[in-house]
């Protein structure tokens, strides 16, 4: 949808400025935070990888995938033997890393925390990949390898029930996008249809928990045209899903949404009205939870902002939200590239 004439969205270009002014001071520690052994520190590299991923895709710009696809490369070149790490539980051969401060050992969690990002990037890379420069197809070959069989396969072996399904609405939803992405990636028809299986289930029938994450939604509190969701399956009371972890849900959310995977417009809609009514807040204070209640910092610069690509009023209203990184910008260039708004101020 073009942007409404009375709507002034600020362009790409702007955003592109925004973001190079200041991204470019986090790349030493992007690159430390690859070359890790210890997987908690993928956790904080997953915001690089999507911004990166982001200014690609808002721009087509090959300088931010390749910055992506470099520290993923780091990810992947720190990466050992199951068997050969100490401190591992699961002792097999895949590929993987260990957190000292998760006991020792591999945590599905952290991997799929920046994977739902790195898959991404792939399905971004994807339709121009036959002509792309021959380091680009390179490490998109390289990288959709590893991912296939140390992340999807690897998870699904030792246990989907366990480390794909998980307890929480936001871990499962980073697991959703991997298999989403991954989906439309592989050239093997089994894998293909294994992770249609686990998106399905993941969206309408957990095999583990009697919900899945459209049985969590509910009428907004208290906008009854809002969503409200818990995090914990099949919990229908308290305050709900927090903001923050929230955001993993409207992140997996809009790319399912964008790859026509299944979430309608008015599904999304419904997120955008939890955001504009509930969750934006008028800073300095910001709702913890998706109801409107509590405070918290603000951040939603791993989600809900994203929902600003579908309509240019919350677009303009998200131009003046108070915390803002470039993480942010990133996104709001995604938006803006979406709506329309590519040149000018």
């Amino acid at each position: 949808m073009p942007p409404s004439q009375s709507v002034r969205l600020l362009s790409v270009k702007y955003w592109r400025g925004v973001f190079d002014a200041g991204a470019s001071a986090s790349h030493a520690e992007s690159e430390r935070l690859s070359q890790s052994r210890d997987s908690s520190d993928f956790y904080p590299l997953a915001y690089s990888i999507d911004e990166l991923a982001g200014m690609f895709e808002a721009t087509g710009d090959l300088r931010y995938a390749r910055r992506a696809l470099r520290y993923t490369g780091n990810m992947i070149g720190s990466a050992r033997p199951s068997a050969s790490l100490p401190t591992s539980t699961f002792k097999d051969a895949f590929l993987g890393w260990v957190s000292p401060g998760g006991g020792g050992d591999e945590i599905p969690l952290y991997e799929s925390y920046v994977w739902r990002y790195v898959t991404r990037l792939l399905r971004l890379l994807r339709p121009g990949i036959r002509s792309a420069p021959h380091d680009v197809r390179a490490d998109y070959t390289r990288i959709l390898a590893f991912t296939e069989t140390n992340i999807v396969d690897k998870w699904r072996v030792r246990g989907a029930d366990a480390h794909i399904y998980r307890s929480r609405t936001h871990m499962a939803a980073h697991w959703a996008s991997i298999a989403l992405d991954v989906s439309m990636l592989t050239a093997d028809a089994a894998r293909r249809a294994a992770c249609a299986e686990i998106v399905r289930n993941i969206d309408d029938h957990l095999p583990n928990h009697r919900s899945s994450l459209r049985q969590q939604l509910r009428p907004g509190r208290p906008d009854p045209a809002a969503y409200w969701w818990s995090d914990v399956w099949g919990e229908t009371g308290g305050h709900g899903q927090d903001v923050g972890h929230g955001n993993g849900v409207i992140a997996y959310v809009v790319e399912a949404r964008d790859t026509n995977a299944g979430w309608s417009a008015r599904e999304v809609a419904r997120f955008a009205r939890t955001l504009t009514h509930l969750v934006a807040g008028s800073g300095p204070r910001y709702p913890m939870y998706v109801d409107g209640t509590g405070v918290d910092n603000g951040w939603i610069a791993d989600g809900f902002v994203k929902l600003g690509r579908y309509d240019p009023a919350l677009q303009a209203k998200l131009q003046t939200y108070g915390v803002q990184n470039s993480q942010f910008h990133a996104a709001m260039a995604v938006n803006a590239a979406r709506l329309g708004a590519r040149g000018g101020g």
